[in-house]
C-alpha cells in the first residue's frame, strides 16, 4: 500500500517535471522576477534594519513587519490593477494626473517633514509619498497623449512637443518645492525617452535635452546642499566625517564584501555607521553581505525585468496597441534609470538623490506604485496575447458555407 502511494507520488512529480507548462495568457517570467525581487528586498531590509529597529523600538523586527505589510498591500493593489483594461487607464489619464497634482499640493500644506524635506502625507499605517504617484500618472498621461497626438508630436514643435513639457513643468515645480530633484530627473529622462520613441524630431529632441541638462545644473547651483552633494561625490574622502560620510561608509561596505560577501546578516556598516542602510543605501548592504556575486544577481534580475518590459512594449507597438506600447516602454526606462541612479549613488558614481531601489528598498509608497506598474505590464502583455489569439482564430476560421442559391447556380452551370 505504502509502495503504491510512493510510486504514484513519484509518477506525479516525474510528470510535473517532464511535461511542459500549459500556455498562459500572462508572462510568468515577469511574475517570478517581481516575486524574486520582492523576496530579496524583504530579506535585505530585514538584515539591514536590525540595529536601527532595535534602537528605535526595542525590537529587531519592526521594519521587517512593516515591510511585509507593504508587500502584502502591494500584491493586493496588483491583483486589483491587473483586472483594469488599458482603455480605462487611457480614458482616465487626465483624472489621474490631476489627482497627483492635488496630492502634491496637499503634501506641501500638511506633509510630514523628514530631514528638511516635506514629501509624505501621514495616513496612519504608512506615509503616502505623492511623488511616486506623480511618476506613474505622468507616464500614463503621456502614453495617452502620444496616442492621441502622434501626428502633432512628429510634425509640430509647439503643438505636439512643448505641450507635454508644460505638463511636466507643472509637476516639476510642485516636486521641487518639497524639494525632490531626484524624482524630477527620473521623470524628465523617461519623458525624453517616450518622446524619442514616439518619433519626435532629433533636432527638437537634442535642443530640449540640452535645455533640460542646463536646468538641472542651475537647480544644483541654486541650493548649497546640492552643491555639497556634488563636491562630496567627486571626492568623498576629502571630508570623510562631514559631507562625504555617507559615501565613504557605503564604499567601505562594498570593499568589505569582496567576491562572495561577509555572509547574510554579517554587515558591519549597517550597525548605524551607514545612514539609511535599509532604504536608499540597501544596495551597499547587499554588496557587503552577498559580495560581487550577490550584487550581480540582483542587478541581473532587475534588468531582466526591464528587458521584459521593453519586449512587451515592442510587441504592443508592432501589433498596433500604441497606448500599451508607450506605457510599457516608459515603465522600463523608469525602472532602469532609477536603478542606475540608486546603484550609482551607493557606489559614488553619481551624486546621492534619495531614490529607492525598485521592489527592494524599504518604503510603502514605492513598493505599492512599482508593483502597480508591474501589474500594468502584465495587463499589457495579457491584452497582447488575447489580441494575437483572436487574430489567429480569425485566420484559422473556415470560409463561410455557400448559400443554397449558389449551389443551385453551380449545378445549373
Amino acid at each position: 500500500m505504502v509502495k503504491t502511494k510512493v510510486k504514484n507520488i513519484g509518477k506525479g512529480v516525474q510528470g510535473w517535471v517532464k511535461q511542459p507548462a500549459p500556455d498562459a495568457l500572462y508572462d510568468r517570467q515577469l511574475v517570478w522576477l517581481a516575486f524574486g525581487l520582492m523576496l530579496t528586498g524583504l530579506v535585505m531590509v530585514t538584515s539591514a534594519s536590525f540595529p536601527i529597529s532595535t534602537r528605535l523600538t526595542g525590537g529587531p523586527f519592526h521594519f521587517m513587519v512593516r515591510h511585509a505589510v507593504f508587500l502584502f498591500l502591494a500584491l493586493c493593489a496588483a491583483v486589483v490593477v491587473i483586472q483594469i483594461p488599458l482603455e480605462r487607464w487611457m480614458k482616465h489619464s487626465m483624472h489621474l494626473l490631476l489627482l497627483s497634482m492635488f496630492l502634491l499640493l496637499v503634501v506641501l500644506l500638511v506633509g510630514h517633514s523628514v530631514n528638511g524635506a516635506s514629501r509624505w502625507i501621514p495616513l496612519g499605517l504608512f506615509n503616502l509619498q505623492p511623488a511616486e504617484v506623480a511618476k506613474l500618472s505622468l507616464f500614463v498621461f503621456m502614453s495617452s497623449y502620444l496616442v492621441r497626438k502622434s501626428d502633432e508630436v512628429k510634425a509640430s514643435f509647439f503643438g505636439g512637443f512643448i505641450k507635454p513639457i508644460i505638463v511636466f513643468a507643472c509637476l516639476a515645480v510642485l516636486l521641487l518645492a518639497q524639494p525632490d530633484l531626484g524624482t524630477v530627473v527620473v521623470m524628465l529622462v523617461t519623458l525624453f525617452g517616450m518622446l524619442f520613441i514616439a518619433g519626435a524630431k532629433l533636432t527638437q529632441f537634442l535642443a530640449l535635452l540640452m535645455a533640460g541638462i542646463g536646468a538641472i545644473v542651475l537647480l544644483i547651483l541654486a541650493e548649497p546642499y546640492r552643491i555639497r552633494r556634488v563636491t562630496s561625490f567627486m571626492n568623498p574622502f576629502e571630508d570623510p566625517f562631514g559631507s562625504g560620510y555617507q559615501l565613504t561608509q557605503s564604499l567601505m561596505a562594498f570593499g568589505r564584501g569582496g567576491l562572495f560577501g561577509q555572509g547574510l546578516g554579517n554587515s558591519i556598516q549597517k550597525l548605524e555607521y551607514l545612514p539609511e542602510a535599509h532604504t536608499d543605501f540597501v544596495f551597499a548592504v547587499v554588496g557587503e553581505e552577498l559580495g560581487f556575486v550577490g550584487v550581480t544577481i540582483v542587478l541581473l534580475m532587475i534588468f531582466a525585468l526591464v528587458y521584459k518590459a521593453l519586449s512587451i512594449g515592442k510587441k504592443s507597438l508592432q501589433s498596433g496597441q500604441l497606448f500599451g506600447g508607450f506605457l510599457a516602454i516608459s515603465i522600463s526606462i523608469w525602472f532602469a534609470f532609477q536603478t542606475l541612479v540608486n546603484v550609482g549613488a551607493a557606489a559614488a558614481i553619481v551624486p546621492t538623490k534619495g531614490l529607492t531601489l525598485p521592489l527592494i528598498s524599504y518604503g510603502g509608497s514605492s513598493l505599492i506604485i512599482m508593483m502597480t506598474a508591474v501589474a500594468i505590464l502584465l495587463r499589457i502583455d495579457y491584452e497582447n496575447r488575447v489580441a494575437a489569439l483572436k487574430q489567429y482564430a480569425d485566420k484559422a476560421q473556415p470560409a463561410t458555407q455557400p448559400s443554397q442559391q449558389e449551389l443551385n447556380d453551380n449545378e445549373s452551370d
